[in-house]
């Protein structure tokens, strides 16, 4: 539902309690790293492998404190050799390598001239050089077989007519009407090379040159995923009536015909259709589903269709897992999905619908990439002892090889053991979690304890370093150093544990995720590890939701701390840009359902709440908008429960610079400081204007 964030402006909102002034600046134990260098920490995101599979094009994301932004730059690993960066701008990313299929040139995204555009470099070495100049910017793009084109989105741009009427009557929007769409070009890579050098490429206008064709238009749909057929004449993608978030669940495939602009549908189940792929003797498109139904708790399954058209077929019914396909190749589909907290790779006969395992290891597989003919392989994986590193393997024997040595980063940092833990909650479910000890754990003496609660509430916490998850707002290294224990709970409806279990918080939502939250606790207190008296808990998004249920409807901790969360679904439900979200977990609208709408809120319990709460909300958030922060804020305040809440200026569900993360950091620290270790601790910034 809900996501993860210079100092731009921080506004802090008058808390009922106040960090004293005269407080040190103490931050966290010697030998612990600072807030700082785990948000430094820089990290792998996407992977591409060459054609030939020698060598891997992978991006790397850092904090450019500077400039108060993450920054990202294509680097370029070979077999045996130390990578190196291949992009350098300081001043825009480059993102979304793709190898040309005789691997001379990698084209990338990158925002250079304030939109986002099609750049080449040579593999060789070189300059990089601009393929598109289109005043909407590129959304993403995709080689042709022969290397001869590009396929690309695009937003329509606004129209003359709007531009008009912005000038004279100023800007505006009509709710749910001024939705953007994005739509199918093809470039002439030789044309646009050949105009990279001088002249601009103003695509999207109507004096466009033939090195950049449109191939789908109108404003009945805005496309999204696409792949090209093996001989390149057709493309097949996915497309949604607008780009509202909710439209997801009409989403349908089409084809179009390259030469022609021909398109015929091809896929038009009710529910989300997206993301195809053709088959290795283009003959066959498989695509996600959901089954001809949409919710959001549902998994994602695989099907197939004739590419010429007729009926889908369901292929991974039989699996009780989320899966995503990664490739078609002559040996089979391969896709990936989380099985009891693995990131499993699988390869499935489309034909039978055999399912054998591919690989367990290394323990969470990432964004992968294959060669065309299937023979390597490239992806990105964490470990528990190892942050995200870059691996090529040969498909066959799987045996990876590790490019890169990201983890070198925390090298002397002291490092906790992570373990699966067990419990069952009240109704008897069956719940498991992460737990996270400290580098000098003492198994004979209990430790105060930090339940950090994931979103989602499809999401999943796993094994991994701390630090893995920790370029975020808690400071969970510290507190390990500080003695304490990390819980992470995979309550009712997290992913990688069979359909039913993601079902079982619909009708249900706080309430069940309450009971295998707090069922986990006690088995931690139970089993000698937790402090009972030294305990707090804290989320984002739907983790927020969680911690703001706990704060009014049980006294067990002595901070909490709401990042983003719900505190009333109507609220919720009348503000936020997924209303479908709370259509899904609830069966209806709050004037169709207001017994469970107040069930399943934390506001409703208000009275009862006690425990020192600290609420992080985005000034915009979309998603969960500051209403529900606001109401909770007030009903902490006049029950006189100490609370304090803190809102960033960005206009997305996550905080989204390093400043302000950083700052977010400190307000946790010195939350948690007062409350469960009873220390008085001075930020390094003053409080209040």
């Amino acid at each position: 539902m809900l996501a993860r964030l210079t100092v731009a402006t921080v506004t802090l909102i008058a808390a009922t309690v106040v960090v004293p002034a005269r407080a040190a600046h103490a931050q966290h134990v010697v030998g612990a790293p600072s807030f700082k260098d785990v948000l430094s920490l820089r990290s792998v995101g996407d992977v591409a492998i060459s054609p030939d599979g020698s060598a891997v094009a992978y991006t790397v994301s850092g904090a450019d404190w500077a400039e108060n932004k993450y920054h990202t730059e294509i680097w370029l690993a070979h077999r045996g050799a130390k990578p190196f960066q291949l992009t350098r701008n300081g001043k825009a990313s480059s993102s979304n390598p793709a190898w040309s299929p005789d691997g001379t040139w990698i084209a990338f995204l990158s925002s250079r001239d304030d939109h986002s555009q099609i750049w080449a470099i040579r593999t060789d070495g070189g300059e990089a050089r601009p393929l598109t100049d289109v005043s909407s910017g590129v959304d993403g793009f995709a080689w042709s077989p022969d290397g001869k084109s590009i396929a690309l989105t695009m937003p329509d741009s606004e129209s003359t007519a709007l531009q008009h009427r912005d000038k004279e009557w100023g800007t505006w929007r009509v709710e749910s009407e001024n939705a953007p769409r994005s739509h199918l070009w093809v470039l002439d890579v030789a044309g646009a090379l050949a105009t990279a050098n001088g002249a601009k490429l103003p695509g999207d206008s109507a004096a466009a040159p033939a090195a950049l064709r449109r191939l789908t238009r109108g404003d009945d749909y805005t496309v999204g995923s696409f792949h090209w057929s093996p001989d390149g004449s057709a493309i097949a993608f996915d497309h949604q009536p607008n780009k509202r978030v909710p439209m997801f669940t009409h989403a349908d495939i089409s084809v179009v015909d390259v030469a022609t602009d021909a398109i015929r549908p091809l896929v038009t189940w009710p529910g989300a259709d997206h993301d195809p792929i053709w088959s290795p003797d283009g003959k066959w498109i498989a695509f996600s589903t959901q089954d001809k139904d949409s919710a959001y708790y549902q998994t994602d399954e695989i099907a197939k269709v004739p590419a010429t058209g007729g009926e889908p077929v369901l292929l991974t019914g039989a699996y009780d897992y989320n899966a995503d396909a990664v490739a078609w190749l002559t040996s089979g589909l391969v896709f990936q999905g989380w099985h009891d907290g693995q990131r499993m790779l699988y390869r499935m006969d489309p034909d039978s619908r055999q399912i054998t395992v591919i690989a367990a290891g290394p323990e969470q597989i990432g964004p992968m990439d294959y060669t065309r003919d299937g023979r390597f392989a490239a992806f990105a994986a964490a470990t528990p002892t190892q942050l995200g590193e870059v691996y090529l393997t040969s498909a066959e024997p799987w045996h990876p090889e590790r490019l890169t040595d990201m983890t070198a980063q925390v090298a002397g940092w002291p490092i906790g053991a992570e373990r699966w833990v067990h419990w069952k909650s009240k109704d008897g479910t069956a719940v498991s979690g992460v737990l996270i000890t400290p580098a000098h754990y003492d198994s004979t003496r209990r430790h105060p304890l930090i339940v950090e609660i994931h979103g989602g509430p499809t999401g999943i916490d796993v094994p991994t370093l701390p630090e893995q998850f920790e370029t975020y707002v808690y400071p969970l290294s510290q507190w390990l150093a500080k003695g304490a224990v990390i819980f992470r709970p995979n309550y009712r409806g997290s992913m990688g544990y069979g359909q039913a279990f993601e079902k079982l918080n619909v009708d249900n939502l706080g309430v069940g995720d309450a009971w295998d939250v707090m069922s986990g606790v006690q088995a931690l207190i139970d089993r000698g590890i937790a402090a009972p008296d030294s305990m707090a808990a804290m989320g984002w998004s739907e983790g927020g939701y969680i911690s703001a249920f706990l704060t009014t409807t049980t006294t067990k901790f002595k901070a909490i701390s709401v990042g983003a969360g719900i505190s009333d679904w109507m609220t919720y439900y009348v503000n936020t840009d997924v209303h479908p979200f709370t259509l899904s977990y609830l069966g209806g609208t709050p004037w169709d359902q207001p017994k469970l709408y107040a069930k399943t809120s934390p506001i409703t319990y208000i009275k009862q709440a006690k425990t020192p709460t600290l609420i992080q909300h985005d000034t915009r958030d979309p998603r969960v908008p500051p209403p529900d922060a606001f109401e909770l804020y007030q009903g902490l305040q006049d029950q006189g429960v100490p609370t304090k809440l803190i809102l960033y200026d960005a206009s997305t569900h996550g905080i989204p610079t390093p400043k302000q993360r950083l700052a977010a950091m400190w307000h946790n620290w010195t939350w948690m400081a007062k409350y469960v270790w009873g220390e008085t601790v001075q930020p390094p910034f003053p409080e209040h204007p």
